[in-house]
């Protein structure tokens, strides 16, 4: 279960409690809560370099999160804050294994590391943020799952990369999913259901067809008779799909035992207050992040 934290800053952080029981590791999801922008008519703590705010304040933002999350060294002189790990995200399934703070901006939607001080983190604003943790071998990894991501087995994949480059077993992996658009919002086209339909047998439990109503045609049949049979017209369909369903499936199928997967119950497309969403705000929103660090 994620847990909220609120302080005198505004300031609103979800954390798991199985991944805070390790001392070594830093983490959370930041909300919309207890930040410096109005870029969308209120004080929000937006962590993205959006076209809707200034750098300024997004900067503002970030370093009171980092304070917030405790991600502090200390030095002669003080506190320093740790440094912040991002992608530019293309929606892939392309992992970076973080060694250090990169010279150049890294393109892709997942990061695994065992340095520590330094944070990696994911930026969402519907998409799914997963962290995953391994307590054994003190790896972490972030990965942002779209559908497009999510299709393309990011988690799985994810998993594979601690497995590979880290020696991880996933009986001592512990999963956590962020949250983001649920399945009782998430409307989306045939031609998604077809792509999961191609990589999974499982995919008819992701999605779920609801008729769209209509009084008038409910009242006055007769009216949209037509030359087709059965004789009627057919009444549209919506296609919402579980993204996060499909994530912790993906979870399973790589080892991760189903007691050590966490996932938010919060639906960004219903909590606007709380949650920043893409969907629910008509593209002009902020970011959140979901974070993941090691403790020097």
């Amino acid at each position: 279960m994620l847990t909220a934290s609120l302080e005198k800053t505004g300031i609103t952080l979800l954390r798991s409690r199985q991944l805070a029981a390790s001392p070594w590791l830093v983490h959370g999801f930041s909300t919309r809560v207890g930040g410096f922008s109005r870029a969308c008519g209120r004080g929000d703590l937006n962590l993205g370099f959006t076209n809707d705010d200034s750098r300024t304040t997004v900067a503002r933002n970030r370093e009171a999160f980092l304070k917030k999350l405790g991600a502090l060294r200390r030095t002669r002189k003080g506190h320093v804050l740790w440094p912040i790990v991002t992608l530019r995200q293309i929606h892939s399934d392309l992992i970076r294994h973080i060694e250090s703070v990169p010279e150049e901006p890294l393109t892709g939607d997942g990061m695994i590391t065992r340095a520590s001080g330094l944070l990696l983190a994911i930026q969402t604003a519907d998409c799914l943020p997963v962290i995953i943790v391994d307590t054994r071998n003190h790896a972490v990894g972030v990965f942002h799952a779209g559908w497009r991501g999510t299709v393309k087995r990011i988690a799985e994949k994810g998993v594979g990369e601690m497995i590979r480059c880290f020696g991880s077993r996933p009986k001592n992996l512990r999963a956590v999913i962020g949250p983001g658009i649920q399945g009782c919002c998430y409307e989306v086209g045939e031609e998604v259901r077809t792509k999961f339909e191609s990589q999974f047998r499982y995919a008819d439990r992701l999605f779920r067809e609801v008729k769209e109503s209509d009084p008038v045609r409910e009242k006055y049949p007769l009216l949209f008779l037509t030359a087709r049979a059965p004789g009627h017209g057919e009444l549209l369909r919506k296609i919402f799909l579980d993204l996060l369903e499909a994530n912790r499936q993906q979870l399973l199928a790589a080892g991760v035992p189903r007691t050590s997967i966490e996932a938010s119950p919060l639906c960004t497309n219903c909590h606007p207050e709380l949650l920043f969403s893409y969907r629910a705000e008509r593209g002009k929103t902020g970011r959140m992040m979901g974070v993941a660090g090691i403790r020097e």
